[in-house]
């Protein structure tokens, strides 16, 4: 049976052609994500592939020590598992549900059979990792060359592209993860946030008040990262 699904949900499935999405939702299926799930370890073999509709997806590089740090977030504009079509059934990373919301499933045999035989499947996926890959680099210098302050503004703004709404739960544990910092930094930095009025923080709750004047205060990095999204991933692709 078909799935309930308007791909519009999700960016990479509604450039779809008519066609390719005809089969593809045959096989897929609408689950819920909780927040902190692990929809893949490191190292672990992957099952199926994930598009976010209104979840947020956090890809986190762990060291041996248990600590970590973010390599890109993923949400209603891409997917999750792109090794699988890359060669490897497996990655040194691991993906943890930032955000919680809901998102659509696909087997890791049908999306390979997909990517191997259909031509415009093959495109817009090869496309998407090179996005993908855009903002992992660009996460790396950010972390490298600019302040917690700048980090965080980028890594809101980022998650306010991928949500319907201004509002995010997080405690600090998981902000702190993600961007590889102490959880005292965070809430030194989200004070200072929230004291230039730009948000609301309390108890993991994050509202976002001042979208511009994030943004103003985000390094070049993020202007980078959407750039090339926009430029990549059209509206949709020719059957």
């Amino acid at each position: 049976m078909a799935v309930a699904f308007d791909k519009m949900s999700n960016h990479l499935l509604a450039a779809l052609p008519d066609s390719e999405w005809q089969r593809w939702q045959q096989h897929m299926s609408v689950m819920d994500l909780k927040l902190g799930q692990v929809l893949y370890e490191s190292g672990g073999t992957m099952q199926h592939v994930y598009f976010p509709v209104d979840a947020i997806v956090s890809l986190l590089y762990v060291l041996e020590n248990g600590s970590s740090a973010e390599i890109a977030v993923v949400g209603n504009e891409g997917m999750v598992g792109v090794s699988l079509f890359m060669g490897g059934e497996t990655t040194p990373s691991r993906a943890v549900v930032q955000s919680a919301g809901k998102c659509v499933r696909l087997s890791a045999c049908k999306l390979k059979k997909e990517f191997d035989n259909s031509m415009p499947v093959m495109h817009l996926l090869l496309r998407y990792t090179q996005a993908l890959i855009t903002q992992m680099t660009q996460t790396a210098v950010c972390n490298r060359h600019h302040s917690l302050d700048q980090q965080l503004c980028r890594w809101l703004v980022l998650s306010m592209d991928r949500l319907t709404s201004s509002h995010l739960v997080m405690t600090q544990e998981l902000i702190a993860n993600m961007l590889g910092v102490r959880r005292e930094g965070v809430t030194e930095a989200a004070g200072r946030l929230q004291k230039a009025g730009l948000i609301s923080y309390s108890r993991g709750k994050i509202e976002v008040l001042d979208r511009p004047g994030l943004e103003a205060r985000t390094c070049e990095c993020y202007a980078v990262v959407k750039k090339e999204y926009d430029r990549l991933l059209p509206d949709r692709i020719a059957s």
